[in-house]
């Protein structure tokens, strides 16, 4: 019963045996190697994006920083939404990494920005004026942190909001396959053909040890992420092990494979959730994340009996006082493991 997170799932089997293969031998360091170079033609070919400038790094907040800190100068401020985990749960990554830039937070209704909230917030932000830090890039999360999901249309509505104003369009892409699963389209109809100009691939969340892929469809900026990876720290020497990770991803579809397993169990989940007599969703529950409330005697059951979550509120309190939830499910979550918690839920 583990829904505390993706990040808490196991590495999947495929990817393990890919890093006991790449283990063998020797391979020159720092991306020249030849996993690294599968990788990248393998995310190019996924992305149709064949100029596209594709770097590997370790952790999303690392991809997340090192795009913003390139697409942003550092008395610029970049939009996000008031949820985004650039803004809640980075530590300050991106206004370190880009040097001081200030975070504008926009409005969102179950997490997604609209594009007149954004549209506002631009607007908001005086030009010209030297006491006033001045426009830069706008970021989207594409599985947002209530667990919902924007449609390319809906993407392609925020971009334009963004490049009316000169902004540029960066995608947090932690969860891309996830969304990718969800809507059924294709990476590039969610980023370049929607008018992002740089995106966070994730594959940390998704059954990899390890791996995102920061994807810049502007060649022209690719020298200054690879300064910025290697100044900050986030240039792997044994790169190999990175590009193996990555490659194994995307050989037979698996990345869509585990995506596609984790939000079936979460819609699974969500639905458990909602028959039940005091219990109710509190987002819609469109990729592989739950939000959910329920009395806070249930809560302690399942707790008790050993569920990995996190409750948003105390256990302190009346039993029958409703406590909400996030439930998060990866590639490996069983119906088993469902079943038992939502039996212990029930009582």
């Amino acid at each position: 019963m583990h829904f505390a997170s993706d990040n808490s799932g196991p590495v999947h089997p495929a990817i393990v045996e890919a890093l006991v293969r790449v283990n063998e031998g020797h391979a020159m360091p720092y991306g020249a190697d030849a996993a690294t170079a599968d990788a990248v033609a393998r995310i190019r070919d996924l992305f149709e994006a064949p100029e596209a400038a594709v770097h590997l790094v370790a952790t999303g907040t690392a991809a997340n920083a090192l795009l913003l800190a390139t697409m942003c100068a550092p008395w610029q401020t970049i939009f996000c939404a008031d949820i985004a985990h650039v803004a809640m749960d980075e530590c300050g990554a991106p206004e370190f990494f880009t040097g001081g830039a200030k975070l504008s937070l926009v409005p969102t209704e179950h997490g997604l920005m609209t594009p007149d909230a954004l549209e506002t917030r631009i607007a908001a932000a005086a030009q010209g004026v030297v006491h006033s830090v001045q426009r830069g890039p706008v970021t989207i999360t594409s599985v947002t942190e209530c667990g919902t999901v924007y449609s390319p249309d809906a993407l392609r509505d925020l971009t334009g909001v963004a490049q009316a104003h000169g902004c540029a369009v960066h995608l947090d892409g932690a969860r891309l396959a996830n969304a990718a699963a969800a809507l059924g389209c294709s990476p590039a109809d969610m980023t370049w053909k929607a008018g992002v100009d740089a995106v966070s691939f994730g594959g940390t969340k998704n059954g990899l040890m390890g791996a995102e892929a920061a994807i810049i469809f502007d060649p022209a900026l690719a020298w200054q992420f690879e300064l910025r990876r290697k100044r900050g720290g986030h240039l792997f020497s044994k790169h190999r092990y990175l590009g193996a990770q990555m490659a194994a991803y995307l050989t037979d579809d698996l990345w869509l494979t585990m995506a596609g397993s984790a939000n079936r169990a979460a819609a699974r989940l969500a639905q458990a959730i909602a028959d039940l007599p005091d219990a109710r969703l509190l987002h819609p529950c469109q990729a592989n994340m739950v939000f959910a409330e329920w009395p806070r005697a249930a809560h302690r059951r399942a707790l008790a009996a050993g569920a990995a979550y996190y409750p948003a509120g105390s256990l302190d309190g009346p039993d029958d006082e409703p406590v909400a939830a996030r439930m998060v499910c990866d590639w490996s979550a069983s119906d088993a493991d469902t079943d038992r918690f939502v039996a212990l839920l029930r009582g």
